[in-house]
C-alpha cells in the first residue's frame, strides 16, 4: 500500500494538477491510492515547489472525485446487482456489503452519499452501490460534489500549512486528517439521527 501511495504521489509531483485529477479519479473508482494522503501531499507540494496552489489542487481533486465517482455510478447503474456480484470482489465490495449499503441508503436517504465522502475506503466505492440502487443522478452529483469539495479543499489546505515538512509529518497528518474525517462523520451522524428520530410537531 505504501509503495502504491508513493507511486501516485510521484505522479502528482511530475504532472501537477493533471496528476491530482488522474489520481483522485482512480481513487474514486476503487483503486487504493490513499486519498487522505494524496490531497495533503498536493497541498504540501503547492507550498514547497510553487508549481501549484492548494486551491488549484482542491479544484483538480474535487473534479477528479466527481468524474471517478460518476464513472463508477454509471457502471453500477447499467450493470446492476449482477455486475457487483461478479466483479465487486476486485474492489472488495461483496454482495453482503452491497446489501448493507442499499439498506443504509434506504433508511437514511440521499445524505448518505455525502456522509460516505468522509469514510476511508468506503468513499472510493460508494458510488457503485449508489448506481445499483438507481439513486437520482442530480442528488448523487450534488452530494458527491459537496462532500468531495470539503474533503479535497480541506486536506489540500492542511498540506499547504505543513509545506516542506510534509515527509516528516506524514504519519501525524494521516492521523490528523482521519481525526477530522471522524469528527465530521460524528456531526453528520448526529444530524441524521436527530432528523429521523425527532417527533413531529403537533398542530
Amino acid at each position: 500500500m505504501e509503495q502504491i501511495s508513493h507511486f501516485f504521489l510521484d505522479l502528482i509531483g511530475r504532472l501537477g494538477y493533471t496528476g491530482v485529477f488522474v489520481v483522485m479519479t482512480l481513487g474514486n473508482m476503487g483503486l487504493p491510492v490513499g486519498t487522505e494522503i494524496v490531497m495533503p501531499a498536493a497541498g504540501a507540494l503547492a507550498a514547497s515547489k510553487g508549481n501549484m496552489t492548494w486551491f488549484g489542487a482542491g479544484i483538480a481533486g474535487t473534479l477528479g472525485e466527481i468524474v471517478g465517482g460518476s464513472i463508477l455510478y454509471a457502471i453500477g447503474y447499467a450493470g446492476g446487482r449482477p455486475f457487483v456480484i461478479r466483479y465487486g470482489k476486485y474492489v472488495k465490495l461483496s454482495e453482503k456489503k452491497l446489501d448493507q449499503f442499499h439498506a443504509f441508503y434506504t433508511r437514511n436517504g440521499n445524505i448518505v452519499v455525502f456522509v460516505c465522502r468522509f469514510l476511508p475506503f468506503v468513499r472510493g466505492v460508494s458510488a457503485l452501490p449508489a448506481g445499483v440502487s438507481k439513486m437520482q443522478k442530480r442528488y448523487f452529483l450534488t452530494y458527491t460534489a459537496l462532500g468531495s469539495a470539503i474533503f479535497c479543499f480541506g486536506l489540500a489546505y492542511l498540506g499547504s500549512l505543513v509545506g516542506q515538512h510534509f515527509d516528516e509529518l506524514t504519519p501525524q497528518i494521516h492521523h490528523f486528517s482521519l481525526g477530522i474525517v471522524i469528527g465530521l462523520l460524528l456531526v453528520l451522524v448526529g444530524f441524521i439521527t436527530y432528523r429521523f428520530t425527532r417527533k413531529p410537531k403537533v398542530a
